[in-house]
């Protein structure tokens, strides 16, 4: 079988059609820009764009591969200004890295890019710019980004009290119900996170991959209380700062990207959970016409019985949990439902008719202070980074040749 085929499922397009960079002036070896009087040249333009593609990046790709390759000289000039340098054990680490989350070795994964036109040297050049930027920023940055025990009491004040903050954020949600569909879907995901840079980016990613109804709307979300997130998903978001794209996020059938759009805080108060009361009414034949006649007969809860009064016990559940304990894709839709709302939740034999009955504080509640530690020590840390590249590109001299 060609290796190409291997890869079908993770590139899923093909460079037949591909159009390279074009050259301002001269051939393609000629400085397309100047960085510091360092060029990058058509060439390496059109290499960068055939990598985005075979990664399928969202957005202008020409713009992007520009974008990238000049911020790739600026984080290498720095390094090396820093007395910095990669060895080539640790390169070729973070390019064996990078080929795992296509499931593949390193040589196997080389040759399928070499056969769509993508030279090692290219995809070797974009793993050093991210090693030696990696280990720049922990160095540099590292000691002053640590979190104190009063800033983890803050964020779980603010993830546990119903009312200490709510956020907008944008989904991505990814098919993930079988084992084919998980392993593409994190490896896609794993490249979104790294690629997406803009919430015209993000949503433009929503509007092509995500499964969630919230693709037609560019993955937007309404306002969220803070609380009613599962714990992992709320800490997560409140490590981001607005524009800041979350780590995928793995759910039960799913796998989910969040950005964050804006957060709105108020006082931080003694910590608490929430847990759920909810109802389901469950859809066997996965009849979505049957679901949607149980949600016009149902306006309390209390609704379903009459529903499934001649219908076998097993139909009808109804459950309470705290928000921590329920299953990623459970948590996350309850989390955007109000009281005696009901969507149509789940799909073929496990669609039900799904209602939010009550949420109740819980006290107690147990948290793992290290994730949070660390969550918000890489928000810090990329906040750092960002700050600090926007100072050495305002400090470059860029330009056209």
């Amino acid at each position: 079988m060609p290796l190409f085929r291997i890869l079908a499922s993770f590139f899923l397009v093909t460079l037949a059609g591909i159009v390279p960079a074009m050259a301002q002036d001269g051939g393609l070896f000629a400085p397309r820009i100047l960085v510091n009087d360092r060029a990058i040249t058509n060439w390496e333009v059109e290499q960068r764009i055939r990598l985005l593609q075979l990664l399928r990046a969202p957005g202008d790709l020409e713009e992007e591969a520009l974008e990238g390759l000049i911020e790739d000289r600026l984080r290498l000039d720095a390094a090396v200004a820093a007395g910095l340098s990669v060895t080539e054990e640790q390169v070729i680490d973070g390019m064996t890295e990078f080929a795992g989350r296509a499931n593949l070795e390193l040589e196997p994964f080389v040759a399928a890019i070499g056969s769509e036109g993508v030279d090692v040297r290219t995809f070797r050049d974009f793993v050093a710019a991210g090693v030696a930027w990696r280990a720049l920023v922990q160095g540099q940055f590292g000691p002053r980004a640590q979190i104190t025990e009063a800033e983890i009491d803050r964020a779980l004040a603010l993830t546990q009290q119903a009312g200490a903050a709510r956020v907008l954020l944008s989904e991505i949600i990814l098919r993930a119900d079988t084992p084919a569909f998980q392993e593409e879907s994190q490896a896609l995901a794993e490249r979104l996170k790294d690629q997406i840079k803009t919430p015209q980016a993000f949503a433009s990613a929503a509007r092509r991959y995500s499964v969630s109804p919230s693709a037609g709307r560019s993955g937007r979300i309404d306002w969220l209380d803070l609380a009613n997130l599962p714990p992992a998903l709320a800490s997560q978001v409140l490590a981001l700062a607005p524009g800041e794209v979350s780590d995928p996020i793995p759910l039960s059938n799913a796998i989910a990207l969040f950005q964050l759009r804006a957060i709105e805080e108020n006082d931080p108060v003694e910590a608490e959970g929430l847990s759920v009361d909810y109802a389901q009414y469950f859809i066997p034949s996965g009849n979505v016409t049957e679901a949607e006649k149980v949600r016009a007969r149902v306006d309390t809860c209390d609704d379903m019985y009459g529903v499934a009064h001649k219908q076998p016990e097993e139909r009808l559940l109804f459950s309470g949990a705290l928000v921590s304990e329920l299953q990623g894709d459970l948590a996350l839709t309850l989390a955007k439902m109000d009281p005696n709302e009901t969507v149509i939740f789940g799909q073929g034999v496990t669609m039900s008719v799904l209602m939010l009955c009550s949420r109740t504080p819980e006290l107690d509640i147990e948290v793992d202070r290290g994730q949070i530690r660390n969550q918000l020590f890489n928000q810090r840390l990329t906040a750092y980074a960002d700050g600090f590249l926007a100072e050495l590109r305002a400090e470059a001299i860029i330009r056209t040749p």
